[in-house]
């Protein structure tokens, strides 16, 4: 019997309470019990897999004033305080033992027992008067290789109603886990704290999202923001990191997706990290190719193969610049009466929702984030306030996307992924697309080299490039160099794994223009389709391979029935040493100051390719066109 049984029960409904006895699990009445009598919420409502209780929570979510209905009524709103609009990056932390701290030191850590005792003391009765929900979820397929189950405990039906949009339900899960595996999962408390007449978290001053990778918790006080109350997503992901990192699997902060080649009756599996702007978005939703997942994926060695399941089943999307002309599979599902969260948004007079870069005729007035708001309002700042919030977002399932691969995306054993690619922003140096020698030098040229280049909508300087190893540097739950090397070493036992590409859309001409459109992107991911399968040959430069001039051309009049000059192609292709060289020790600097303990065989690896890349220019010249060079 759990020391806690007589207070649940007097805290949740007879239902409620089966539902949790019914799993059998010590563990989870004790994390259930412990943060009731603690938090003190006045009643616990415990959610499983159906239907009924999926409605009950958006419903209540309405209810509450959480959210509100708009035009189409599976649609709702939700506003997040003025100052709780995106990640708290400064008071999200690692509670860290005494003896890990010289270890983690680089990272934003705090000592676990001062720690702990800090959000323990905040946590206390920050629930009094308030409901919770309790919820149980899967990341990954249930009953595979890949499972995560998790449970939370919040009192945000928000933030309940978006868990339930976001991930695959796990209650199930729970009660079909075997007795070995009753005390593996993931724990979440999430407490909105006091709220104000908007519904809105009151004492930011005190938001604090504290995660203890030791023993698979995260603690989440006093805000709304999904990013920092979402305890299956960014938080998940951290605690996923390093218990990938102890297991020899890996947690990467990609997309999946797949390339279509209907003419030879095949699909190829991609995975993807981009920086923010980066083109991530864009690159796992390019039209005609299908989409398993497009943010956080899990991969395993599974009988010698790479294999890759998006751990999620919905989207939290950045919404800005999200128009039809841009984005149109996202556009069109948001214009559709179906299940969906929007955030810090605008709804106009006629109760519709409009946002920055909508690209539909916007009102003067409406209500936003900051209340009652009318065209030229200013904050206490004076500083004018956008009818919507630049991190405004929406949450949708994933399964509404036309191109969604169904298949893919429920397979217990994954899918099998041929291609990674890294992608990051400049205007100057990287190629559009560029195959690795191996995956070793994938790892170290492609995916630590990635950097994203300020642009002149960027507030600060134009053209300062800042290091983004991984796409996943803010998520990263052990140090940089340990997190690279598990990288290389995941493939030693693979015959053959993924081949590694770098992509980067924003080659610029010196007139300062883009050389090639948005959709060029199908081109270059077609093209490494085809490299993957011996189809196509290249030329080495180097860092790796390039695409010949006539296989590219075939490309673009085929895709997308678009001309592409000689010309274009050798500027866009040309090889510049000199920022190259610039570019490696940009990186063989960041990755000091970040991981002062960074293996001397990384540091070295850049400090080899340097003095290759020198070799070649001093033979070539600082430029060296597609086809000239000959290592």
């Amino acid at each position: 019997m759990s020391n806690y049984e007589e207070l649940l029960k007097g805290r949740m409904s007879k239902e409620s309470f089966r539902k949790l006895e019914a799993l059998k699990n010590e563990k989870v009445m004790d994390f259930v019990g412990e943060f009731t009598a603690h938090c003190n919420p006045s009643f616990l409502y415990v959610c499983d897999d159906s239907e009924e209780d999926r409605a009950f929570i958006r419903e209540t979510a309405i209810k509450k004033g959480e959210e509100q209905t708009i035009y189409l009524k599976n649609q709702t709103i939700h506003f997040d305080g003025y100052n709780d609009q995106a990640r708290d990056k400064a008071n999200t932390r690692y509670l860290v033992l005494p003896q890990n701290m010289e270890r983690m030191k680089a990272l934003n850590s705090i000592p676990y027992d001062e720690g702990h005792r800090e959000i323990m003391d905040i946590a206390k009765n920050i629930m009094e008067g308030k409901e919770a929900a309790v919820q149980f979820f899967c990341e990954g397929p249930a009953q595979s290789v890949f499972s995560v189950p998790c449970v939370q405990i919040t009192d945000s039906f928000y933030v309940a109603h978006s868990e339930n949009i976001l991930y695959r339900p796990g209650y199930n899960h729970f009660l079909q886990m075997k007795a070995n595996e009753k005390k593996q999962f993931f724990r979440f408390i999430h407490s909105a704290g006091r709220l104000d007449g908007r519904g809105c978290s009151i004492n930011t001053n005190q938001r604090r999202i504290y995660m203890d990778t030791q023993n698979n918790i995260v603690y989440s006080m006093n805000n709304q923001y999904a990013g920092n109350s979402i305890g299956l997503k960014k938080h998940s992901m951290r605690l996923a990191i390093n218990k990938s990192g102890t297991e020899g699997w890996l947690c990467e902060h990609m997309f999946l997706m797949s390339v279509q080649n209907p003419e030879k009756e095949r699909q190829t599996y991609f995975a993807g990290a981009y920086p923010s702007a980066c083109g991530k978005t864009s690159t796992a939703m390019v039209p005609g190719e299908k989409i398993v997942g497009d943010d956080i994926t899990y991969f395993r060695n599974i009988k010698g193969e790479f294999r890759g399941v998006n751990m999620e089943q919905g989207i939290f999307g950045i919404i800005k610049d999200v128009n039809a002309q841009d984005d149109p599979v996202i556009f069109a599902n948001l214009m559709k009466d179906q299940e969906t969260i929007f955030s810090n948004i605008l709804i106009g007079p006629d109760n519709k929702p409009y946002w920055l870069g909508c690209g539909m005729n916007n009102p003067d007035e409406g209500t936003n984030h900051h209340g009652a708001w009318k065209k030229g309002d200013r904050d206490e700042k004076d500083k004018e306030i956008p009818l919507a919030h630049s991190n405004a977002r929406y949450t949708i399932r994933l399964d509404y996307l036309q191109n969604f691969d169904r298949q893919g995306f429920e397979s217990k054993e994954g899918v099998r992924v041929q291609g990674i690619l890294y992608g990051g922003r400049d205007s100057d140096t990287t190629v559009p697309i560029e195959e690795s020698l191996s995956w070793r030098d994938g790892i170290l040229l492609k995916a630590c080299t990635l950097e994203s280049e300020t642009t002149s909508a960027t507030i600060g300087k134009e053209g300062v490039r800042t290091p983004s190893p991984m796409a996943n540097l803010d998520f990263l739950s052990y140090p940089l160099g340990e997190y690279t090397m598990n990288n290389i070493h995941f493939v030693e036992t693979m015959d053959d794994p993924p081949k590694i590409f770098s992509t980067n859309y924003f080659m610029k001409h010196p007139n300062g223009n883009f050389i090639t459109s948005k959709l060029a992107k199908k081109v270059w991911l077609h093209w490494a389709e085809g490299r993957i399968h011996g189809e196509y040959g290249a030329f080495d430069t180097p860092t790796g391979r390039i695409p010949h001039y006539q296989d590219l051309k075939s490309l673009f009049h085929e895709l997308l029935h678009e001309d592409f000059s000689e010309e274009d192609y050798n500027y866009l292709f040309t090889f510049r040493c000199t920022r190259w060289a610039e570019k490696l020790r940009r990186t063989g600097e960041f990755f000091k100051k970040i991981d002062p303990g960074t293996p001397d065989e990384i540091s070295a690896y850049w400090q080899d390719m340097e003095k290759k890349i020198f070799a070649a220019k001093q033979k070539y010249g600082d430029e060296i066109m597609p086809g000239r060079y000959h290592g």
